[in-house]
């Protein structure tokens, strides 16, 4: 029985909104996940998501298998008791780093470089199950490749053959592995590039293996957006209505929101922290780069209308300050108004595919931000 439940609510064309109910709870759909890649969103702690309204975060298996080691996350209660987190977490696969990498990719699995002291380090689609079980998300995702484009067609072809390959061995080795949390889902993912064919193709094969939900890899990873959308609409009326869709790495306003609107439902991306960092912000007025001499005297708020508690009790010139200084307390309070105003986003997107408004919103935030 699948562990997920996916509850529409409303629709606007092909977006929709409403739950995904979990053994956990709910969480909301469209949903943005903050990334936590090493057990911890940078600069946050699991108190300040709750406060934001995150209902589900990212981890990194990759990360976490190496440092602390899956062994030792799960003698401490798992994820959720690790980091004191009590929404929902997903944990990715790895694949995102064959992608980054460049790690020894065969067609039993893959070869990395400790990033930590360049130690080999082996994942198998079979230990990343294992693995993922050991650490505890409620979702976890399926060992893919996930290729650089632009790419040739044999590289293309390769991925998704591979994928295909290592989703069966997975699914597989999913149902026999002991340790893992009671109603953990699957999520398999589907990769083709931009080749409308081989998405076609990749979905057909990933959806007949039956998983909890589905992601939508292999996108966000250098085309050109327009390029990304045609892929994507390819790619989403081929996934079942009934199973959650997330569209992996993908997490600016605009391309958010055209996601939507062809009917994908949660999404992850490190941009809004990494972009807080470093003194990037997002505004209902587009990005602010808070680092311009403009701001050093300035007495208001990054936002007037942001309800974060940064905006309301913090200066521009004050958060400018700290950035400049390199005073660690700017990436938490910056970062917190980047993910009040992707979450922010997302609320708005319930509220108007609920309405019917999906259209307006998109043309209202792409005109902000110049895409």
């Amino acid at each position: 029985m699948n562990p997920l439940v996916v509850e529409v609510s409303a629709t606007d064309g092909a977006a929709r909104t409403g739950r995904v109910v979990t053994p956990r709870g709910a969480y909301r759909i469209p949903a943005f996940m903050p990334v936590g890649t090493r057990g911890a969103v940078k600069g946050l702690d699991s108190t300040d998501l709750e406060a934001l309204g995150a209902e589900v975060v990212l981890a990194n298996t990759y990360h976490l298998m190496l440092r602390p080691g899956a062994d030792v996350v799960a003698d401490l209660g798992g994820l959720h008791r690790f980091t004191g987190w009590t929404g929902h977490t997903l944990t990715d696969s790895g694949g995102f780093q064959i992608h980054s990498l460049r790690p020894q990719v065969d067609d039993e699995g893959v070869t990395f470089a400790s990033v930590y002291d360049g130690a080999p380090t082996r994942l198998t689609p079979e230990s990343a199950v294992e693995v993922q079980g050991l650490l505890g998300a409620d979702i976890q995702m399926v060992l893919d490749v996930c290729a650089t484009l632009p790419a040739t067609p044999e590289v293309l072809r390769l991925a998704v053959d591979r994928t295909s390959a290592w989703a069966a061995r997975a699914r597989a080795h999913f149902d026999r592995v002991e340790v893992r949390p009671e109603g953990q889902a699957l999520f398999g993912i589907v990769q083709g590039g931009t080749d409308a064919g081989l998405r076609a193709e990749s979905a057909a094969r990933t959806v007949g293996l039956d998983f909890d939900g589905y992601g939508i890899g292999g996108l966000s990873v250098g085309e050109p957006r327009a390029e990304m959308l045609d892929a994507l609409g390819a790619t989403v009326p081929l996934l079942p209505v009934d199973r959650p869709r997330y569209l992996m790495g993908v997490g600016d306003p605009v391309g958010m929101l055209e996601a939507v609107a062809l009917g994908v439902d949660q999404f992850d991306c490190v941009a809004p922290t990494r972009a807080a960092r470093h003194g990037s912000l997002w505004t209902t007025n587009g990005r602010m780069n808070l680092r311009n001499a403009v701001h050093a005297r300035d007495d208001g708020p990054i936002d007037p209308v942001c309800p974060c508690p940064t905006c309301a009790r913090w200066s521009r010139g004050y958060l400018r300050h700290l950035l400049s200084v390199g005073e660690p307390t700017a990436w938490r309070l910056l970062s917190i108004h980047n993910l009040t105003h992707v979450l922010g986003l997302m609320d708005q997107a319930r509220v108007a595919v609920a309405e019917g408004t999906l259209t307006a919103l998109r043309a209202r935030t792409a005109a902000v931000w110049g895409a």
